[in-house]
């Protein structure tokens, strides 16, 4: 107690590559630069022996980042972002949400003409105006992701087992599903954290989660209860879910 992880997945600089280094083989992060700049990013280069250039920082706003796949963009842009998001604040330690993150904000090309560097794409500076006209639209990329992601920090600070000391266990659900476990810190409140990293429908089967018969399970997000009489749960493209055994309490 007393510290705990600061987790965050966009800062106002780049997306650094050197601590991928060992982790992800050269050809991996070679694509994974190509995928970004396919999505309008910026790629920054340094020199290592021989005079071999080796990407070191993807430049691009997350929003962008996150509107397809190795396939390219596709529709699940706005689900993905969310999902991204869910998984983060739902881990151990303490979430920060960058504010073009909050606000989707996309590439802003005309400040790296401006400025002259490539970090300034995901520093753009919003009219106030324009903002509140777009944030009031329900049908905007704006509104949408800020309405969504406030929703989520609501649910996240009523929940003990939230707590950035609480307890997490990874679970192993297949190659397609995230999940974790996280247990409040008196251990009254479980919260089973599990998200569908693709693109395609899944059928989780309850089994694999081991909910306790006894308590009563509801979803968090989409303030469902849970049957466990139902042998498997459906989770749509990019959905995450948070099933605890405590009913939701409203964020005051």
């Amino acid at each position: 107690n007393g510290t705990t992880y600061f987790n965050f997945i966009a800062s106002h600089d780049g997306i650094g590559l050197r601590p991928a280094e060992g982790l992800l083989s050269d050809r991996e992060i070679d694509n994974l630069s190509a995928i970004m700049e396919n999505f309008g990013g910026k790629v920054s280069y340094r020199e290592v022996d021989n005079g071999v250039q080796k990407p070191y920082e993807i430049n691009i706003s997350l929003f962008d980042s996150l509107q397809g796949t190795e396939q390219g963009p596709d529709k699940f842009g706005i689900e993905r972002f969310i999902c991204a998001h869910a998984i983060m604040l739902g881990l151990e330690g303490i979430p920060g949400i960058y504010i073009h993150s909050l606000l989707a904000t996309r590439n802003d090309y005309e400040k790296v003409k401006q400025e002259g560097q490539n970090r300034a794409i995901n520093r753009h500076q919003w009219d106030y105006q324009d903002l509140l006209k777009r944030l009031s639209n329900p049908l905007h990329s704006q509104a949408i992701v800020f309405e969504k992601l406030m929703a989520l920090l609501a649910l996240r600070t009523a929940q003990s087992a939230f707590h950035p000391n609480a307890t997490q266990f990874t679970l192993h659900l297949g190659d397609t599903i995230f999940g974790f476990w996280r247990q409040s810190q008196d251990r009254q409140q479980s919260i089973f954290c599990i998200s569908n990293i693709s693109k395609l429908p899944y059928q989780l089967p309850l089994a694999s989660v081991n909910l306790i018969a006894m308590d009563h399970w509801h979803e968090l997000i989409s303030d469902q209860a849970i049957d466990l009489e139902t042998e498997t749960l459906s989770l749509a493209p990019y959905q995450t879910v948070w099933i605890t055994n405590q009913a939701p309490t409203a964020s005051t």
